[in-house]
């Protein structure tokens, strides 16, 4: 069986935006193992959504044979990327990366090999603190053109509103270490979110300045639903990677109620589903797409947090919004449960002590307890209009106040709209 190649996979599942040259990637790609690399900036302890995007590309790669090269950004982290910013990143203490180093290395363990050097990880603190400024400068710094880098997307929109000196130092530090990489580990193509492509064009350049080699770099799209928003933008921020931060219930959540129009597109991008099933949702309605979103759900939680936990997350979905037998012709690559019994431990549970219920607690202020809506009047607006059910009874009392009698074997099921399910139990204090 003939391995496909690396670029045509890319290509087919809709990573490809922009390359320097599509025929020459695509011939490295065929004559052997290729080490391409995409740089991770430590700002968080955590990865999220869209570091998740990028990381697939690396792992397709590292499943072809190929040798994905990560670079954790000790070094650049401490100047930071002005790329897709308004106004210039929080400066964080050395400390603070430090750490964010460490917590990104073991996060990005969990998707690529790096103990069987399959995948390489590296830190560009390694090479780029070592250097001295005046050298530097000298050295590096005289082949960029001060007019070209402005012209570059990145730093066009910084202007207006203040570009640092030292953002406007980030692509020069980029573009070197896409030349370090050459030099250590063979690298000749660099990856990365299409509001990179000014910084890898630099590195191509300076490689090919400096040391007369060619090398190539392409871009990934960014990561938007049909709406043109930033996926994985969640009413608490980011969707983080990271359990203690977003729980893999409310992970699964997030997909299981992406936009119809959105399925196809994340279905290619955050699973390794075959394209051929995957193109199969885009006839699906209803019932059955509803399903689809479950499986690419059940998919991306397993991919972050394992089966276990993304079996977990599906069973107690099911028990809270209704049981679905997955029909097995249905995207049949999946190992989703297709058939699951009721268990509602990991829906977000809430503790009301009887004491508490017998002062008077009413379905407005759990409403608000529970972060179902920020303010009592968004939630009694909500009530009204029939948007809420306490066991999958509708309650249109804005004044309603919860008893025992709302309270089975001890629990509530409290619902506000399709997405939003919460329990609430009581306890003996």
């Amino acid at each position: 069986m003939t391995t496909k190649n690396a670029f045509d996979v890319l290509k087919e599942r809709g990573f490809i935006k922009q390359c320097t040259d599509e025929e020459a990637v695509r011939e490295l790609f065929e004559e052997g193992p290729v080490t391409a690399y995409i740089g991770y900036d430590p700002t968080a302890t955590s990865l999220h959504i869209g570091n998740l995007f990028v990381t697939m590309a690396l792992m397709h790669l590292e499943r072809l044979g190929h040798r994905p090269l990560v670079v954790v950004g000790g070094a650049t982290a401490m100047v930071g990327d002005p790329s897709g910013k308004t106004e210039m990143r929080q400066m964080m203490t050395g400390d603070t990366i430090g750490d964010n180093v460490s917590s990104i290395k073991q996060q990005l363990s969990r998707f690529l090999t790096f103990e069987e050097g399959k995948s390489i990880l590296v830190n560009n603190a390694d090479w780029l603190m070592e250097f001295k400024y005046i050298d530097f400068l000298r050295d590096v710094g005289r082949h960029f053109s001060v007019n070209r880098m402005l012209a570059a997307e990145s730093y066009k929109q910084r202007l207006e509103r203040g570009l640092s000196f030292i953002e406007f130092n980030y692509q020069i530090l980029q573009a070197y270490d896409f030349m370090e990489l050459r030099r250590r580990h063979g690298c000749v193509l660099q990856m990365g979110g299409d509001d990179q492509w000014g910084n890898i064009l630099a590195g191509v350049d300076l490689t090919r300045r400096i040391d007369s080699e060619l090398v190539h770099g392409l871009t990934f799209p960014l990561l938007l639903t049909s709406a043109g928003e930033k996926m994985g933008k969640t009413a608490k921020g980011a969707l983080w990677l990271d359990a203690d931060r977003v729980s893999p219930y409310e992970f699964y959540q997030y997909w299981v109620n992406v936009d119809d129009a959105d399925l196809e597109k994340t279905l290619g991008f955050l699973t390794f589903l075959p394209m051929e099933e995957v193109r199969t949702v885009t006839t699906l309605q209803g019932r059955e797409l509803n399903m689809a979103k479950s499986i690419l759900a059940y998919e991306v939680t397993k991919l972050v947090h394992g089966k276990e936990e993304a079996s977990k997350a599906h069973q107690a979905a099911q028990s809270a919004f209704g049981s679905r037998e997955i029909p097995a012709e249905l995207l049949v690559s999946s190992d989703v449960p297709r058939k699951v019994a009721s268990n509602t431990a990991q829906i977000p549970t809430k503790e009301l002590a009887n004491s508490e219920l017998a002062e008077g607690v009413t379905l407005v202020d759990m409403m608000v307890q529970v972060g179902f809506d920020k303010s009592k009047s968004a939630a009694r607006r909500l009530i009204n209009q029939g948007a809420v059910r306490i066991n999958d009874v509708k309650i249109t009392d804005g004044a309603y106040a919860l008893s025992e009698a709302d309270f089975q074997d001890g629990a509530m099921t409290l619902r506000s709209g399709k997405k939003k399910v919460h329990r609430v139990v009581l306890k003996g204090a």
